[in-house]
């Protein structure tokens, strides 16, 4: 039922305006059509749908490889805050702290008022992923397993940022980069790897885990890739049985400060009796960005010497 005229309005003016509020009325319908035709939908490495009215404006990232992904989507400016150790590129550094990956500070969450928080699927506690989502905040759970991920996860972020151009140009670049790569070294003969994440407790990574796909990549094979757990632990005993002709590890990592200490020791091996270890940037090879091609050029060419020191 159309509402009367107000009051002092007469009744030919009232009709105008009824017609007015009708049109405003059917205007704005078409607008709100508009709006929901234009809704951003990403689904996240959980298989959940994140849906987003407009384009995030205020990101914050949970995790450092969260942090250069979204740099590298073009969408570094929105930005409002990061976790600690989100150090790349430079101008990460100057984004606000909210916190490391196991000690998340929601009140100042909260006050940076995002519209988007992207944590990392496996490496934020639960618990505090949860508080997150009763909070009412959009949560998108980042996890990239394989290289094609990456690229994957670029144009993602840039949808959700309104910087698809920008993303889809590095993805682009990113998934040249891999096809360049793996052109090159994905066919020379198969080096067996033991590869170290930590030396106490002594873990390695099965087939699942992102490093081993760079590994196939420059033609390596893991010696522990059949194994259950994504980075499961082994005794010396069992390297000493897979006897891998290279180990490769990275510096910087938690619980791997001696590197090649243990090995050094036992000559038996065969990485140790040619020298084949292999020591790689951590940042470079064990954050799931596209800086993961880096250590991925650099140990590609690390296999290439294992091969050279090879018996005619």
């Amino acid at each position: 039922m159309m509402p009367h005229a107000p009051s002092g309005i007469r009744p030919g003016r009232g009709r105008w305006l009824s017609r007015a509020i009708v049109a405003g009325v059917a205007a704005s319908c078409a607008l709100l059509t508009c709006a929901a035709a234009a809704e951003i939908r990403v689904v996240d490495d959980e298989g959940k749908a994140i849906v987003l009215r407009q384009p995030a404006r205020r990101i914050i990232s949970l995790a450092p490889h969260v942090t250069e992904l979204l740099f590298a989507a073009g969408a570094g400016g929105a930005l409002a805050g990061a976790s600690r150790y989100s150090d790349y590129p430079p101008a990460a550094l100057a984004v606000p702290r909210i916190g490391d990956s196991f000690a998340l500070d929601a009140e100042r969450i909260l006050a940076l008022m995002p519209d988007l928080v992207i944590v990392w699927l496996h490496g934020n506690p639960e618990g505090q992923l949860d508080q997150l989502r009763r909070l009412g905040l959009p949560v998108f759970s980042s996890e990239p397993r394989r290289l094609a991920d990456i690229s994957a996860t670029i144009r993602r972020f840039g949808a959700l940022a309104g910087t698809a151009a920008a993303a889809d140009a590095a993805a682009a670049a990113f998934d040249r980069r891999v096809a360049a790569l793996r052109a090159r070294y994905a066919g020379r003969p198969p080096v067996p790897v033991f590869y170290q994440i930590s030396e106490r407790p002594l873990l390695t990574i099965n087939h699942r885990h992102i490093i081993d796909d760079v590994l196939r990549l420059c033609g390596g094979a893991n010696v522990f890739a059949g194994l259950g757990a994504l980075t499961p632990m082994v005794s010396p005993e069992a390297v000493l049985a897979a006897n891998p002709e290279a180990i490769v590890t990275s510096g910087g990592e938690a619980g791997n400060e001696t590197g090649f200490a243990l090995w050094s020791k036992l000559p038996s091996l065969l990485a140790t009796q040619r020298g084949n270890f292999v020591m790689l940037h951590s940042d470079t090879i064990s954050r799931q960005s596209d800086r993961i091609l880096d250590g991925g050029t650099a140990l590609c060419e690390q296999l290439e010497r294992v091969r050279a020191r090879r018996m005619p």
